[in-house]
């Protein structure tokens, strides 16, 4: 009589495999060993999807297995790892704290409120670091340097720019690498702004 080896229960394809007896010859299995091997007569590769081996019952279907992913998981963004959104509202807040009352920046901001410049920073720096794209769909391309040439910015006010942002980003206490990224970045944006010499 044959003998059926056990699959381990995550394995795809049949409970079961059949192994018949070796005789020396090859011989056709008798119908004692097609049913104690679960194999239905006249069935094989030709006669069904698994050579014959009996399918779980309507009633009682075989899980899925789970599809491998092989990509790997999105990084997390910058925006992200610093704290999301609440972040950058404490960074803009902080900052424009120290505008209002900055002889040198103050009269660069037209409006009296500077609630929309905050807005305006906030949300470009939130989808500049990964975070929503409300900015871009507000106000369009960013095109910062376009936007700034109608302030007269030299280097009195790109410097007096850093050290109010500077204040801001030291309030937020950031790790020292992430704190590094970010005002690497706004340095260079500070220095990129100043249209004139």
């Amino acid at each position: 009589m044959g003998h059926a080896r056990q699959r381990p229960a995550d394995s795809p394809g049949p409970a079961l495999i059949p192994r018949l007896p070796r005789t020396g010859a090859r011989r056709a299995a008798t119908a004692g060993e097609l049913a104690s091997a679960r194999i239905r007569p006249g069935s094989g590769p030709a006669g069904g999807q698994n050579g014959g081996v009996n399918q779980p019952s309507p009633a009682q279907p075989t899980p899925p297995r789970p599809i491998p992913s092989f990509s790997a998981p999105p990084a997390e963004t910058f925006f992200e790892a610093v704290g999301g959104e609440e972040t950058f509202r404490r960074l803009v807040a902080r900052f424009y704290e120290g505008v209002a009352t900055d002889p040198v920046l103050r009269p660069l901001y037209p409006e009296e409120d500077l609630g929309p410049a905050e807005e305006r920073l906030r949300l470009f720096l939130i989808q500049y670091w990964g975070g929503p794209a409300t900015y871009h769909e507000k106000r369009g391309h960013p095109r910062l340097r376009m936007r700034h040439v109608p302030f007269a910015i030299g280097p009195a006010e790109r410097d007096a720019w850093i050290t109010q942002m500077r204040a801001a980003v030291d309030s937020l206490e950031l790790p020292a690498e992430q704190e590094t990224t970010l005002w690497d970045y706004l340095v260079y944006a500070a220095h990129s702004m100043q249209n004139r010499a």
